[in-house]
Parts: structure tokens; C-alpha cells; sequence
């Protein structure tokens, strides 16, 4: 992701778009996620405005208003444009503003259905995207120029980043900050939201699943909050499935269904965000930090931490610290 650090200590400014008919639930968590202000969380944080056309009360789905103090001067000015669910009619006036950020290299996101309105200004054109998996296909149809994807929670292209549906807002907002911020600082807010830190797997795990027995979901989540605890040891799917009280192929099917991932891609993925903590507040060599992430040696590190996150686990740090510095 191409990250949009706070200059010499002032916030990033976060624009929240507002219009008729706005869906509550991705707005109230896009504003959770980015209200505060200098020093929030130890960081310079985001100044967040929310934006609309005409500046004052805005309509929701849920039968009140917000009030937006914004106006659309401030979505072509701001360093991240945040798009919640519109229902109502779009203002050409707001796709303007939106295009406009787009050229002046503004970090687009959108949540949920949000994906419609970037959609009709143009600039998912060419690009992978995600929405709600319930409007994937008629976004695809619509849009025959924005590559769909209706499997992800969200997708990052760079500039412009899409979530799949509701809940996923959140974990495309965690994204945002960790890419800003750190992982320390995102963890801090999935504690404070009690939420998971990244979920693994895509929101086809969420579509027509059957409800599991009460007694496996419990063995499940409590198997997997053993293994994060012991990421440096060797965990096999057998050593699981005896953690679960499961044969080997019961909790391999188990797993998938639950997190929509293999084991294996599951503990690649926790040990890789583990290593990218330790160098984000530690100073621990590259061989030490992939012991401790369970990872081995420095060259297993360095490939599973390229294929995750794109750079290798030195560059990471340096650029890190040289934005944190900043």
C-alpha cells in the first residue's frame, strides 16, 4: 500500500463523505476509526471532516441525520477520502470533488457499497475491487471495467483501496492505520474495538455457511489463541487437531470453513504480522526476529515477509522508522 504519512507532526486529513441515504454502519465506524486529533494513540492521528455538497444536516437510511461541517473544497484537499454506502441519488457535483482527489493523488477508500460511487466517477476503471458479496455481480455488470473480486475483505491497488461488505469496513480501516501508523498502534485499536488485529480468509466463508455445533467454534477459537501464543514452535495441522480434541481432516475442514484459509496460510500470515511488529518496536536482528516468529531463518523470513507485505523485513524497518521519525 502506498502509505500517506503525517508530515512534520500534523495529522493526515481524513475526509468522510457524506450524501442522502448514507448507510449509518460503515459511516459510524469510518468516524470511529479516524476522529481525535494530535498526539491521539501517541501519533499525530487524523483531523477528520465530514463532507457533503451542501454543508449542514444529511440524511441516513436509518430515518436521522448527521451533520456535515465539510464541504466538497475539503474532499478535493484531503490526504485520504473515505466513501460509506449511498443509496440516494449521486451529486455529479460530489463524483467532481471525488475525480478531483483521485488527480491530485488522494488515498481513496470505500466501504461496502461504497465501491458504487468510486465506481461511477471513474476511478476503479482498470482496477481490482471488492464490494458486499451480494452486490459483486451487479458492480461487475454495471462497471464491465473494474475487475471484481467478491472473495476479499478489502483490496489495496495503492491509491485506491475497496471493502467487501459491513463488517469488512473495519478490517479496511485497521489496514489503513497499520499501514500509517504500525502495527502497535492498530492493535491498539482492535483491543480498544474488540476486534481481531487482521482476519485471514475473504467473505466467501460468510456466504450460505452452515451454523456449526457451539462446542467446535469454542475448540476452534481457543486452539487458535494457543497458537498465536506459540508461534515460535513447529505447529503442524496434527498438533492442532489434538489442541481441538479433532482428527487432522475434521479440523482442516473445520478451519477453512471457520477462517476461510488453510492452517497453513493462516500461521504463515500470524507469524509474518508478528515479525512486522517486533520490527516496528524492537531492534532484534532479522535472524532473531524469525526465530521468534516461528519462521526459522532469516531467509524464510525474508521470503514469506516480501510475499506478504512487499518488501523485504530490513526495508520495512527503515522506511518505518524514517516515517515514524518524520
Amino acid at each position: 500500500m502506498r502509505k500517506i504519512p503525517a508530515k512534520a507532526g500534523k495529522p493526515i486529513r481524513v475526509a468522510l463523505l457524506a450524501a442522502d441515504r448514507l448507510s449509518c454502519f460503515e459511516f459510524a465506524i469510518a468516524a470511529e476509526f479516524f476522529r481525535g486529533g494530535p498526539g491521539f494513540f501517541g501519533v499525530p492521528w487524523y483531523d477528520l471532516t465530514v463532507c457533503s455538497a451542501a454543508p449542514g444536516p444529511v440524511s441516513t437510511g436509518s430515518g436521522f441525520s448527521v451533520l456535515a461541517n465539510g464541504t466538497l473544497d475539503d474532499v478535493r484537499s484531503a490526504d485520504t477520502l473515505i466513501v460509506p454506502p449511498i443509496a440516494g441519488a449521486l451529486d455529479p457535483r460530489l463524483l467532481d470533488a471525488i475525480r478531483a482527489a483521485h488527480r491530485r493523488g488522494a488515498r481513496l477508500a470505500s466501504l461496502c457499497t461504497g465501491a458504487f460511487v468510486l465506481a461511477h466517477a471513474g476511478v476503479l476503471d482498470g482496477l481490482r475491487a471488492t464490494t458486499h458479496w451480494s452486490e459483486a455481480e451487479d458492480l461487475g455488470r454495471e462497471f464491465p471495467e473494474v475487475d471484481v473480486d467478491p472473495k476479499v475483505l478489502y483490496v489495496d491497488t495503492g491509491q485506491v483501496l475497496t471493502s467487501a461488505g459491513a463488517a469488512a469496513s473495519i478490517d479496511l480501516c485497521l489496514h489503513i492505520v497499520r499501514s500509517d501508523y504500525g502495527s502497535e498502534v492498530a492493535n491498539s485499536i482492535a483491543r480498544r474495538l474488540v476486534v481481531p488485529p487482521h482476519r485471514d480468509g475473504g467473505q466467501a466463508q460468510y456466504v450460505a455457511v452452515a451454523v456449526r455445533e457451539e462446542s467446535e467454534g469454542e475448540a476452534l477459537a481457543a486452539t487458535l489463541e494457543w497458537a498465536l501464543e506459540h508461534l515460535d514452535q513447529e505447529l503442524t495441522v496434527e498438533t492442532l487437531a489434538r489442541r481441538a480434541a479433532m482428527s487432522p481432516r475434521t479440523f482442516a475442514r473445520r478451519f477453512t470453513d471457520g477462517t476461510g484459509t488453510s492452517p497453513h496460510r493462516w500461521l504463515c500470515r500470524q507469524r509474518v504480522l508478528l515479525a512486522r511488529r517486533l520490527l516496528e518496536t524492537t531492534d532484534l536482528s532479522v535472524d532473531l526476529i524469525a526465530q521468534r516468529a516461528g519462521l526459522g531463518t532469516a531467509a524464510n523470513l525474508r521470503i514469506h515477509f516480501r510475499a506478504e507485505v512487499g518488501v523485504s523485513p530490513l526495508s520495512y524497518r527503515r522506511t518505518f522508522r524514517q516515517e515514524l521519525a518524520a
